[in-house]
C-alpha cells in the first residue's frame, strides 16, 4: 500500500504549502506522558522540517524515543483536505551548521516573510550554535 494515494499526494503538497501552524507530539519513554507543542515546518513533498534547540523537552524526548507524530489542520477543507497527520521516526540533524542554519531560515520566511526573516531574533535563532532541524520522513500518513 503506497503511503500517499496517489489521487490524494497532490493535495497534500497544496495543503502543506501553506505556511499552518503544526503541532508536534512526542513521549516521554519513563512516563508515556504525551507531549504536544506548536511549531512551524516546511513539507518538501516526501519529508517534513522543523526547527528547534537542543533544550527542549520535545528534542530530549526525541533523544530517548524518536517516534513522533504531527498534524496539520483547518476549519475548512482546501480541496478537500482539513488535515494531515504524519507518524513516524524523527532524525535531529545538526550538521553541517550551514545546512541547519539554511533550513531554519527556510522555514521561518514561510512564517515571517522575507523581510521579517532579517529582523535580531530570527537571525539569532538560525546562527545558534543550539538551533537543530527536526527531520520527519512519515511512515503513515492520514488525510482527511
Amino acid at each position: 500500500m503506497a503511503l500517499f494515494p496517489d489521487d490524494r499526494k497532490v493535495k497534500i503538497d497544496s495543503f502543506l504549502t501553506a505556511p499552518l501552524l503544526a503541532r508536534f507530539a512526542t513521549a516521554s519513554p519513563e512516563t508515556l506522558q504525551p507531549h504536544v507543542v506548536p511549531v512551524w515546518y516546511d513539507w518538501d513533498g516526501e519529508t517534513l522540517w522543523i526547527s528547534s534547540y537542543e533544550s527542549t523537552r520535545k528534542v530530549g524526548e526525541l533523544r530517548a524515543n524518536p517516534k513522533c507524530a504531527v498534524v496539520m489542520d483547518v476549519a475548512e477543507s482546501v480541496d478537500g483536505v482539513s488535515a494531515v497527520v504524519f507518524e513516524g521516526e524523527a532524525e535531529l540533524v545538526t550538521e553541517p551548521r550551514e545546512f541547519v542554519r539554511d533550513m531554519a531560515l527556510r522555514i521561518y520566511t514561510r512564517y515571517m516573510g522575507p523581510e521579517g526573516v532579517l529582523a535580531p531574533d530570527p537571525q539569532e535563532w538560525a546562527n545558534s550554535p543550539e538551533n537543530l532541524i527536526i527531520k520527519v520522513t512519515p511512515e503513515f500518513v492520514k488525510v482527511w
